[in-house]
């Protein structure tokens, strides 16, 4: 590495003038990296080389809380564009090694006859802001990751409840797939909050879609009609596979008094809309005569 360098000059002002020829070297220790610099920036709009000259800046300044901050900048871009790990960590060494070779020549242009004991302070300084950067950038990419991984997963849970109002006081809910205790537990949350929000009178269950429901969601299930009708409204049940209502025999567990259950959706349909519009014009007919 030949470098620039002229009497009195820091580390720092060497970095600033000798920017092109570090760049330069930490691409050709970079063998995977470099042809996905061009790639890279497009994606994230990151600039490696730049963000390489601006950490090795803040090493050398031993500026603790700006390589912090920078740290969680980038573990949040490469998080949030989903770029490759193993390219950062191989941009990250390359930067290291690349700096080293950097501060060993400064180190005899500037003709210091650095001790043993000068030597491991700076290598425990600028390794330890390094691995500091290495550190804060792996928590805040997998802090991203998993706030976005939970955020998506609420989304497909409101999403696996779809709540569908028939009439002003009738809604629907077709559940499908397999129903577990976390999935028991977000249904029950949802139901509860828009019958209050909807004023839903009748609910109907359909469950034609449910392949399986172990021993716990079953339990879950009914603590759910429990409080459906704790909010004042009825459940009505339809589409009970033989394997449910095996596991629920099994069990020896029964909906008693807590659901109406009808042989089909169309039937529940057929049934509690006829009996809403009959309800609704009643209503309506009474409110002429007064």
């Amino acid at each position: 590495m030949k470098l620039i360098f002229n009497n009195g000059m820091d580390i720092r002002e060497c970095l600033v003038m000798n920017r092109r020829v570090f760049e330069e070297n930490v691409l050709n220790e970079a063998v995977n990296v470099k042809d996905k610099i061009d790639e890279i920036h497009l994606i994230g709009n990151i600039n490696l080389l730049q963000n390489a000259h601006k950490l090795v800046l803040h090493i050398v300044e031993e500026d603790v809380q700006e390589v912090k901050d920078f740290a969680k900048q980038e573990g949040i871009l490469w998080a949030k564009y989903s770029l490759t790990l193993a390219f950062k960590l191989e941009w990250l060494q390359a930067i290291r090694r690349t700096l080293w070779k950097f501060l060993r020549e400064y180190n005899t242009l500037s003709e210091k006859n650095n001790s043993n004991e000068d030597f491991y302070q700076l290598e425990s300084k600028i390794n330890g802001l390094i691995d500091l950067f290495l550190n804060g950038f792996f928590i805040h990419y997998s802090k991203y990751k998993d706030e976005l991984i939970e955020s998506q997963q609420k989304l497909v849970d409101n999403l696996s409840v779809p709540i569908i109002p028939i009439t002003s006081s009738v809604c629907i809910l077709p559940l499908i797939g397999t129903i577990d205790t976390n999935r028991a537990n977000t249904i029950e949350e949802k139901v509860l909050f828009e019958i209050g929000k909807l004023r839903i009178e009748t609910l109907i269950l359909d469950l034609s879609g449910i392949a399986e429901m172990d021993s716990d969601a079953i339990k879950h299930f009914i603590k759910l009609l429990d409080g459906v009708s704790m909010m004042g409204a009825k459940s009505v049940l339809t589409g009970l596979r033989p394997e449910v209502v095996r596991n629920m025999v099994n069990l020896d567990i029964t909906f008693g008094s807590r659901a109406d259950i009808k042989a089909s959706l169309q039937v529940a349909i057929r049934d509690y809309l006829k009996s809403d519009i009959s309800t609704e014009r009643n209503i309506h007919l009474e409110e002429i005569t007064d």
